[in-house]
This record gives C-alpha cells, sequence and structure tokens, in this order.
C-alpha cells in the first residue's frame, strides 16, 4: 500500500498534492500500530521490499509505503467520539442524540461527552457519501457480535490513544477505525490509524468549549471550500499554494508532536 499526498474533502479527491502527506500519514499510522498492537493485531507484514522490487522503485516510495496483509474488509466504518463536533453535533441538535444514543440535554459545542462513544457508518463506495447508523443497523451490517467487537476494540484504542496525546497538549476529538478479517476470521487493525486524515487533533491550550477549536487536519481546506461556490461535486476546484502548505504544516506538527 502506497499514500500518495492527494487530498480528498467532502468525498472529493483534488488534483493538488499537500507536500509529504503520503510520508506522514504512514509514519503516524505506523506509529499507533505499534502502540496498539497489544489492543488488536493490525495488517502490518513486516516483509522486506527488497524481495519484491528493484532498489530505484523502492527509493522512490521511501517513507510512503507498507506491504500489508491481504484482509476482508468489515463492512461499517468504526467511529468514536469524545467530543460534541461536527455531524454528532448536527445530529445532537436534533433530538440530543447521536447514531441513536441518547446525550444528556444541556451540551455544549465541542464539549466533552460523559464517556467516549462508538457511532459506526456505513462504508460508502467511491464517490458517494458515509452514512451515520445506530448499533442496531450496524448488528444488521454485520452481524451482533461482529459488530460489538468493533465496538469494543475501537472504544478501547481510542481511550488508550487519548490518554497518550492528552499528555503531549493534544485532544482526539474522534476518530475512525477500519477494520477486516484474517484467514482465521480474527478481526486486525487495517487502512490508517488516528491520523491527521482519519482523527479530529486539537490543542489542548486552545480548546474551549462552546467553540469550534481549530484542527491539526484538512479542516483549513474545507474551511477555504465552504468559502467557495462549489457544488462538492468532482472535479474540485484548485486549491492555493498557501492553504497547500498551510495544511501540510499542520500534518507535519502534529506528527512531530505525537510521534517526537
Amino acid at each position: 500500500m502506497i499514500t500518495s499526498d492527494r487530498i480528498s474533502a467532502f468525498d472529493v479527491v483534488f488534483d493538488d498534492p499537500i507536500i509529504d502527506k503520503g510520508k506522514v500519514l504512514t509514519e503516524v499510522s505506523n506509529f499507533w500500530f505499534e502502540k496498539t498492537q497489544s489492543i488488536v493485531a493490525n495488517h502490518l507484514s513486516h516483509l522486506n521490499l527488497e524481495d519484491y522490487l528493484p532498489n530505484d522503485q523502492i527509493t522512490a516510495i521511501s517513507g510512503r509505503y507498507v506491504i500489508a496483509k491481504k484482509l476482508k474488509p468489515i463492512a461499517i466504518e468504526a467511529i468514536v467520539r469524545g467530543y460534541l463536533i461536527g455531524s454528532g453535533w448536527k445530529d445532537y441538535q436534533r433530538d440530543c442524540s447521536v447514531c441513536g444514543i441518547k446525550l444528556p440535554g444541556n451540551l455544549q459545542l465541542a464539549q466533552k461527552l460523559p464517556e467516549a462513544i462508538f457511532t459506526p457508518s456505513t462504508k460508502a463506495a467511491v464517490g458517494d457519501h458515509d452514512i451515520n447508523v445506530s448499533m442496531k443497523k450496524a448488528e444488521e451490517i454485520v452481524g451482533k457480535d461482529l459488530a460489538n467487537q468493533v465496538a469494543d476494540i475501537s472504544l478501547q484504542i481510542y481511550k488508550y490513544a487519548a490518554d497518550y496525546a492528552l499528555k503531549r497538549g493534544i485532544i482526539i476529538a474522534d476518530t475512525k477505525f477500519e477494520f477486516g478479517l484474517d484467514e482465521n476470521n480474527d478481526v486486525v487493525l487495517m487502512d490508517e490509524v488516528l491520523t491527521p486524515d482519519s482523527s479530529r487533533f486539537w490543542s489542548l491550550n486552545d480548546y474551549q468549549v462552546g467553540t469550534s477549536p481549530t484542527s491539526f487536519d484538512k479542516q483549513i481546506i474545507r474551511d477555504y471550500l465552504e468559502t467557495l461556490d462549489w457544488n462538492k461535486q468532482s472535479p474540485g476546484p484548485k486549491l492555493p499554494d498557501e492553504i497547500v502548505q498551510k495544511t501540510a504544516n499542520k500534518y507535519k506538527e502534529i506528527k512531530e508532536i505525537l510521534c517526537g
């Protein structure tokens, strides 16, 4: 698996690369794969690419590849929310619940939830949008036992990572995991883990309940796109150099804070 520098927003992939984004995502994911392997197995195979490709090809993808085990994807997105933000906040404003989970009625934007919640979504085909679903619906999609296993593992990973990050001045507001089944039908963590693409990271120093905190992720791009007269369909507009550079800097900053 090779991670490119391309970026997506609103389910549209943009032509403008974010400098070294692929390397950042690979390094951050591998960092968390190692940290969480006591909780769940992951897709890393630990094979040597030198046994399969010539040196010039290896050099071209240096720092942005892994050799992953082949898995059968589990057909739900595993989302954990520790704070009330994004689509969760929109759901909450309607009926004080998120994905069918009833919450206290006096919560504010960006407030920490009484406890982290598992809020699955569908895995949409390329070009389509994922849809938040209830745990009951997730059980219908993948089966009750598997859905509950994914939920339990997801919450364990999130709680471990959130505690780790908080000691470094970073709040993990929410995150998305993907899982697959190996040849023994065991659950395996795959794709990317706790990266700026799959998570919402906030600075603890800047955090304030009632306001939407600045994120170490693609929020810079989302905010810019919201100022445009664009229907959020492909093809996406060209991203200004300033927006591209600011985003690249944010990705590198969070990598240095979390991974050293």
